[in-house]
């Protein structure tokens, strides 16, 4: 047993030995930063911002006048039975939310008011609603040129759009480009997907489960959680999008329900600190201890941990968008654009209230613990939020973060065997040899660092922002075109409702609400 023990601390050594310096390199190369105010500023951050800023802009704001449009295509008042593709609108905003409602709005959330304080709270909101409008473009984009084989099966997302917006640059260059591009979602779909998400269940596991004296305290434990993580994401995702579907969306209502019904318990016992929370949110965000350089350093922490939690402008999302039944490309844009209201301003907004509130000394530690370069705590702080509820409740923390990591785990595992796909083409020999690296990958998650992770996962995820805006950018008109077309078919009353059997029917009613 001896001997057990001393091989699974020289495994856990030696991954962290290899992985930090790695992580630590490719952060530095990708995190290019210009001084600003004392403080330095991300050019990958600038191109996100800019790009959602515009995109806002030319659509006329469409998160805010076209939310309710949104609501009436999620519930499926516009579909029909007999449309193309895989999944409901329901299921594909089930999937896509599974892949971005998970750790990143909690031990994300953790992560940025540990270094940033209560304001980047503030500043990750703001990026949300910004990004709702990323997320309205390139989701339309990756349904409008999907591809459905004779099986059935869809093919769609960046894979599909990014040669089409390339396409005038010549060959070599589309291919080079999409082809970074795949890489870095493989990469990011095992790290980011597989290691952060694995990373923080266990360490929620652990804490549940007495820490490091309990049954997962020993070096044996990340490896057990990771071999049961590992064997569950692998099982579902063998069944593809379908099995997915059905998976993640009673999946993620369950677990948004136990996760913010547990925050509103804290929130609304601590009904007089509200106000106080709230203050120091918004007045964290706009006059930081350090002036102006505290002030961009405050909204740097909040635009970065935003765009891991909600994942607008890097192209993932449309990976999933992309398999929805529907004629109308753009009724999913506006679906898509529900995800980022969800993940970064529902949820990030509860979990950075909870902290605030009852937080307490583990919150001011980790601040300090910050401060002074040490370790950065992500899911602790949420998890000493719940503590005050009664000594048992992170239990019930951890049952969400395994929810939460899990359903991550299988969306971002369905987004990178779409990666292997197009860089390896399919074969059952190949997707087994991706099963099983993601597996591996999962398992390494519950053993290395959690600061390294998070350094290689946002490295590798802002390789794709780069490479997916400037396709949107190229291919925006065409949206547009869509947007228009189906806001005056609304208004005009000719958008089909569901319970056509056939196109035969779909023209009697078309015919029949023009008539009207």
């Amino acid at each position: 047993m001896v001997n057990a023990l001393s091989n699974a601390q020289t495994i856990e050594e030696a991954i962290n030995t290899g992985f930090e310096p790695i992580a630590t390199g490719l952060e530095k190369i990708v995190f290019f930063a210009i001084p600003v105010g004392g403080g330095s500023l991300p050019l990958v951050l600038v191109w996100l911002i800019v790009g959602a800023t515009i995109f806002t802009i030319i659509t006329g704001f469409i998160q805010f006048r076209g939310f309710g449009v949104a609501l009436e295509v999620v519930r499926g008042k516009f579909s029909s039975k007999d449309d193309p593709g895989e999944v409901t609108h329901f299921q594909a905003l089930a999937s896509a939310v599974s892949g971005t409602v998970g750790l990143g709005n909690i031990a994300g959330v953790g992560v940025a008011m540990s270094v940033g304080g209560p304001g980047a709270a503030f500043w990750m909101m703001v990026a949300g609603i910004l990004g709702m409008a990323t997320k309205f473009v390139e989701c339309t984009l990756g349904v409008k040129y999907r591809e459905i084989d004779e099986d059935g099966v869809v093919h769609g997302g960046p894979f599909k759009y990014l040669p089409v917006a390339f396409k005038r640059f010549g060959s070599p260059v589309t291919k080079l480009l999409t082809g970074i591009f795949a890489i870095a979602i493989l990469l990011f779909g095992v790290v980011g997907g597989g290691m952060f998400q694995s990373n923080q269940a266990f360490a929620q596991m652990r804490e549940a489960t007495g820490g490091a004296e309990g049954p997962l305290g020993g070096p044996l434990g990340g490896l057990f959680a990771g071999i049961v993580l590992a064997g569950l994401v692998g099982l579902v995702v063998i069944g593809g999008i379908k099995v997915i579907g059905s998976v993640t969306d009673k999946l993620v209502p369950a677990m948004a329900i136990l996760y913010v019904g547990s925050c509103l318990i804290v929130i609304l016992g601590n009904f007089s600190h509200i106000p106080t929370a709230i203050s120091e949110i918004i007045t964290g965000a706009f006059t930081p201890e350090g002036g102006l350089g505290g002030m961009i350093g405050v909204m740097i922490v909040g635009f970065q941990r935003a765009a891991f939690s909600n994942e607008a402008g890097i192209g993932s999302s449309p990976i999933a968008h992309s398999a929805v039944k529907t004629r109308r490309p753009v009724s999913e844009g506006f679906v898509a654009l529900l995800e980022p209201f969800l993940d970064t301003v529902v949820v990030c907004l509860m979990t950075a209230l909870t902290v605030i509130i009852a937080g307490g000394s583990v919150y001011e530690q980790a601040r300090e613990e910050a401060a002074a370069g040490e370790s950065v705590a992500g899911v602790e702080l949420v998890s000493a939020a719940f503590s005050t509820i009664t000594g048992w409740w992170p239990i019930l923390l951890a049952i969400a973060v395994v929810l939460f990591a899990v359903s991550t785990l299988i969306t971002w595992a369905y987004y990178g065997e779409k990666a292997w796909h197009y860089l390896f083409g399919r074969r059952n020999w190949s997707d087994t040899l991706f099963r099983l690296i993601l597996m591996a990958f999962i398992l390494i998650g519950c053993l290395a660092s959690f600061g390294s992770i998070v350094a290689f996962a946002d490295a590798v995820l802002f390789i794709c922002c780069f490479i997916n805006i400037f396709g949107l950018y190229l291919l925006v008109p065409e949206v547009l075109r869509e947007m228009k077309q189906y806001l005056a078919d609304r208004k005009a009353g000719t958008l089909y409702e569901l319970g056509a059997e056939s196109e035969a029917e779909l023209q009697e009613i078309r015919e029949e609400q023009g008539n009207a």
